[in-house]
């Protein structure tokens, strides 16, 4: 079974860091904001890591 691919961004906001994942068709799958960019780095990484286990199951 192929992995569906994700694609992000992440972006400065007022309060930190705002990030969002979408799936292969533009839909947003996960979202969130952190203060440091390093902190929403990581953030992603987990939501992107969580969403394609939860594919597999």
């Amino acid at each position: 079974m192929t992995e569906k691919p994700f694609a992000y961004s992440l972006s400065h906001a007022e309060a930190g860091w705002a990030w969002r994942i979408f799936d292969e068709e533009g839909e947003t799958v996960a979202q969130g904001t952190d203060l440091s960019q390093s902190g929403a780095q990581a953030a992603v990484e987990s939501a992107i890591a969580r969403a394609a286990s939860e594919l597999r199951a």
